[in-house]
């Protein structure tokens, strides 16, 4: 995407309301979901003893660091010893994507979480502080964004709130890649997208995408 042409639609009205909705829903989520956050609790406890919590730590809006909150969907060491589980070709691919395919990290759980991203659900309490909105580009590690970001790119991408879902995590997920830059052209496009409609529909999408397993890893 030539940056001279990412364009950044500003309101002080949607930005009102846009914090409006994601104190309110992301409460009311929390409250009605407590009974499930519970019970997958106690399956990761008892599947792979262990911190409940991982957290993730991203680059947020004005380039501050954040951490994003997931349920652990990996062994322990997964982080630490990485060399256990994966070889050479597929750590540089994983530094790249932060993804890959038949990651032997993942705990049988996990996996069942990373299929119908309950593990993102903890990130409800992320939108609740006000590190991240219910809709926005996905948030990405410090590497992660200077390898695959311009510069200007990355100025307009951290202008705004990362979020829950966006327009690549509803209509593309990891059908497309930073490799062909379509993930790119995605994530920018929005900032000039992004309005309360447009912000609803896109939740309305994810729930298709995340039932289909759409992109699901």
């Amino acid at each position: 995407m030539d940056t001279d042409l990412i364009y950044i639609r500003k309101s002080k009205t949607y930005d009102f309301f846009k914090r409006f909705f994601d104190i309110l829903f992301s409460t009311l989520s929390i409250i009605i979901l407590s009974l499930l956050f519970l019970i997958i609790v106690i399956l990761i406890a008892i599947n792979s003893p262990g911190k409940i919590i991982f957290k993730d730590k991203r680059v947020g809006r004005n380039n501050k660091e954040i951490n994003v909150y997931k349920f652990r969907t990996m062994y322990v060491d997964a982080e630490t010893n990485i060399e256990k589980y994966m070889t050479k070709e597929e750590i540089e691919k994983w530094k790249i994507e932060r993804k890959i395919d038949n990651d032997k990290r993942i705990t049988k759980i996990g996996k069942i979480l990373r299929k119908t991203s309950l593990d993102e659900l903890p990130q409800l309490f992320n939108i609740f502080v006000g590190n991240m909105s219910f809709v926005g580009p996905r948030p990405v590690a410090r590497n992660e964004l200077d390898a695959n970001y311009t510069k200007e790119e990355q100025s307009a991408l951290l202008s705004i709130k990362p979020g829950l879902t966006g327009y690549w995590q509803a209509c593309g997920r990891s059908d497309v890649s930073y490799e062909n830059r379509k993930r790119q052209e995605m994530e920018l496009a929005y900032l000039g997208k992004r309005s309360l409609f447009f912000d609803l529909k896109l939740i309305f999408l994810t729930i298709p995408a995340v039932l289909n397993h759409k992109g699901a890893r």
